[in-house]
């Protein structure tokens, strides 16, 4: 993907479009943007651009949370392993931003906050600032 461009990844369920990924570059990053909810049923597009940002080789992928309003294990899962993955080939670091008060206190609650760096918001992710 060249900087500048936009990729979208949706995921839907019997209920419709629940949850949607865009994928975006910029200079020093892969930023992958989520919106609705991430759960068994939605997680597809996220594992795809995951996989193919991580087969690009950014330097980083901050992931934003913003718009991410329910997370599950399932979509826990595919961050930790695609975190694992991209460490066993010396790929990018896997970064999250703006992670919301649900989806924040499981990630407290699994201890998963402490294996990914936790940025406030995706302008500090992006200014290289340390999380605070």
């Amino acid at each position: 993907m060249r900087p500048d461009t936009t990729d979208a990844y949706d995921g839907s369920a019997a209920g419709g479009r629940r949850f949607a990924v865009a994928a975006r570059r910029t200079a020093g990053a892969a930023v992958l943007s989520l919106t609705g909810e991430l759960d068994h049923d939605t997680v597809e597009p996220l594992r795809t651009a995951l996989a193919e940002q991580i087969e690009a080789a950014p330097a980083r992928i901050v992931v934003d949370c913003a718009g991410l309003r329910f997370c599950d294990s399932t979509g826990l899962n595919v961050l930790l392993r695609a975190r694992a993955s991209a460490a066993q080939t010396d790929g990018p670091v896997i970064e999250l931003a703006a992670l919301q008060p649900p989806v924040a206190r499981m990630f407290e609650i699994t201890g998963a906050d402490a294996v990914f760096r936790v940025h406030t918001d995706l302008d500090e992710a992006l200014a290289g600032r340390p999380p605070g």
